[in-house]
């Protein structure tokens, strides 16, 4: 079968089902498993569907604006956010200022820090708890707690991010898409995200986001790719190094 007509017959199924998998795809079209993500992808930046965990969902359904909780997130590519975090944490230097997004992929920074001359400064409770038991200097932002993510959110933590100025910034991200940005899925940690990325030194706001969320986007921007390092575990396309600059580990 030629590579035009499986991608047309993956956008038919689509059109039937609304949602399909990778391995449902892999066993229809008799194929390997990578050449199925890499028609998915194809088709994902050529704005035909949206690519999602494990599969692909039709445009109608594509906006991921439910936010996975952080047990369902830590199953998620956890080989490739393992390599991302440990070459995120070998970029912190003495006397750095360094602010630790929320997040699964973040969270994973904190086992490979061996820099202890640094300053940790955190929206997550996980995250401080953590970083304390490493025996670092640690601020927990105060304000409200979204339950689900384990974030402080809401005015009072937008106040206190005010007064730094990090000198790197380690954030995740629910989607990258060409038009969208960098995106997520709640407001809330959207305003909060949003305040960190401007008072993060340009060219050290770290966004940390495996294969996956290239080509996705959630209901909520918080930051185009301006002083933005993408670092990932592939390559994700002439399209996007063109825009932004992209480390792959």
């Amino acid at each position: 079968m030629l590579t035009k007509e499986r991608k047309s017959l993956i956008l038919k199924e689509l059109d039937e089902k609304n949602t399909v998998t990778v391995q449902e795809l892999k066993e229809k079209f008799n194929v390997s498993e990578s050449t199925i993500r890499r028609d998915i992808t194809f088709l994902s930046r050529e704005g035909k569907l949206v690519k999602v965990f494990g599969g692909a969902v039709a445009l109608e359904q594509g906006n991921r604006n439910e936010e996975l909780s952080m047990r369902e997130k830590e199953t998620i590519n956890k080989e490739e956010k393992l390599e991302i975090a440990e070459y995120a944490a070998s970029l912190i230097l003495p006397d750095d200022y360094v602010y630790i997004d929320s997040g699964s992929t973040t969270g994973k920074i904190i086992r490979y820090i061996s820099e202890k001359r640094a300053t940790y400064v955190t929206n997550s409770i996980t995250h401080a708890r953590d970083l304390v038991r490493r025996g670092l200097k640690v601020f927990l932002i105060g304000g409200e707690l979204k339950e689900n993510t384990e974030a402080i959110v809401g005015a009072d933590a937008i106040l206190h991010i005010q007064k730094y100025h990090f000198s790197k910034g380690f954030f995740g991200a629910n989607g990258i898409d060409m038009k969208l940005g960098l995106t997520t899925t709640d407001v809330r940690e959207a305003l909060i995200k949003r305040v960190a990325v401007e008072n993060t030194q340009a060219g050290s706001r770290f966004i940390l986001a495996d294969h996956d969320k290239f080509g996705l986007s959630s209901a909520v921007t918080f930051s185009d790719f301006s002083g933005v390092v993408v670092i990932t575990d592939r390559n994700p396309g002439d399209v996007y190094r063109t825009a932004m600059e992209i480390r792959v580990v």
